[in-house]
């Protein structure tokens, strides 16, 4: 794979970095320094474990200083290529990596027996057995999802949130309304900072698009439209359609009245209405020419601005970059305390989502917020 970039001053791509096939030294300078410890914890599937959960696997890596590549191609061999060329590479750290004091000390799974095959990719990894115990052990807590629906999601942040410690609570956060609203309330009982959102909110183009709002040079963003690759269904609506629904959430920020949902086939609309603003679209299903996951339009008074995962149209450097963002922006809250995502966005998200649902059961009905917030 040959990268060739045009915006090198922001890629900031370091040379002449070689890769062990043993271990490979990504922040052998950060793992000699005081470092927050980090508790990774596994989601379940239905009670079944996820046994390569990429949430945990993909996502949690970057707060790790070094992966051991002879156990990744034992246990893992179907990413080992992939790793080695974009996701584990030091040549491709956007100025990012290494996170200068993170490590992974804990990996939990209710099976135990799952959590060993983690332990030996990242040298110094810990199988926990209790979560109470790694909660007393740690800094922080990382509570991976993949595809899981959330039901368990309380039971396994609670004993790290009862103490106070920084927690990333991976989508669908609660499950259910009131799922979430008692995860919410619990860490907010507990002075615990809790981040929960969805890897979109760290693409490259959204901040960009962050930017241009901020700036105001181009007027008051009037509608975000934000589309999801990968074919619909109802109850993958209920997990992965968070994901465009935080992107119109993160450009346009709480304060959704109401929603209407349509389907047909494997393709689903949404519209989010406001009261003090113009409605946003969401659509589940779209085609695409080729793979980017997704695609949004963000309609500026005076600019369309669109963007996919894609980094000069390398979706693998655009995704590396926004996992390498959320896992920065997870540490950033560790220094600051500072949640990156207001309670009220959270929850409206998981709302939104519900309502949805509610509507197309109700032949597209507009189905106020308020109605699944209680």
């Amino acid at each position: 794979m040959t990268h060739s970039f045009s915006r090198r001053d922001l890629l900031k791509l370091a040379g002449g970095a070689v890769l062990s096939t043993r271990c490979c030294p990504l922040f052998s300078e950060a793992a000699e320094r005081k470092v927050f410890r980090i508790g990774v914890v596994s989601a379940a599937i239905s009670g079944k474990p996820q046994i390569r959960n990429g949430h945990t696997w993909h996502f949690g890596q970057y707060l790790h200083p070094t992966c051991d590549f002879d156990a990744l191609k034992k246990h893992y061999p179907q990413v080992v290529d992939s790793w080695l060329k974009v996701y584990r590479n030091p040549k491709l750290h956007f100025d990012l990596l290494p996170l200068p004091d993170t490590k992974i000390t804990h990996y939990y799974d209710a099976d135990p027996s799952v959590s060993t095959a983690f332990a030996e990719v990242f040298p110094g990894v810990q199988v926990a057995t209790s979560l109470e115990q790694m909660a007393g052990e740690v800094d922080a807590i990382w509570m991976g999802d993949a595809s899981g629906k959330g039901e368990d999601h309380f039971d396994l942040v609670a004993p790290g949130l009862a103490r106070g410690l920084p927690t990333f609570c991976d989508k669908p956060i609660g499950g259910t309304v009131e799922g979430t609203r008692k995860i919410l309330d619990f860490a907010r009982k507990h002075n615990a900072p809790l981040m929960s959102g969805s890897i979109f909110n760290h693409e490259w183009g959204m901040e960009a698009a962050k930017r241009m709002r901020d700036s105001g040079e181009f007027g008051d963003i009037e509608h975000v439209s934000a589309r999801l690759h990968s074919r619909y269904r109802l109850d993958g609506w209920m997990i992965y359609g968070q994901h465009p629904v935080w992107t119109v959430m993160s450009l346009m920020g709480a304060g959704v009245d109401a929603v209407s949902m349509y389907e047909y086939k494997d393709t689903c609309h949404a519209q989010m209405t406001y009261q003090d603003r113009y409605p946003c679209h969401v659509w589940y299903g779209q085609p695409f020419e080729r793979f980017e996951y997704n695609r949004t339009d963000v309609y500026f008074k005076k600019k369309l601005y669109t963007f996919t995962p894609s980094i000069e149209g390398d979706f693998a450097v655009g995704h590396k970059y926004e996992m390498v963002r959320m896992a920065a922006a997870f540490r950033d809250m560790l220094h600051s305390r500072q949640e990156p995502n207001s309670h009220q966005e959270i929850l409206e998200v998981t709302a939104i989502v519900h309502a949805g649902a509610r509507s197309l059961n109700e032949k597209s009905r507009l189905v106020q917020l308020a109605e699944v917030l209680g």
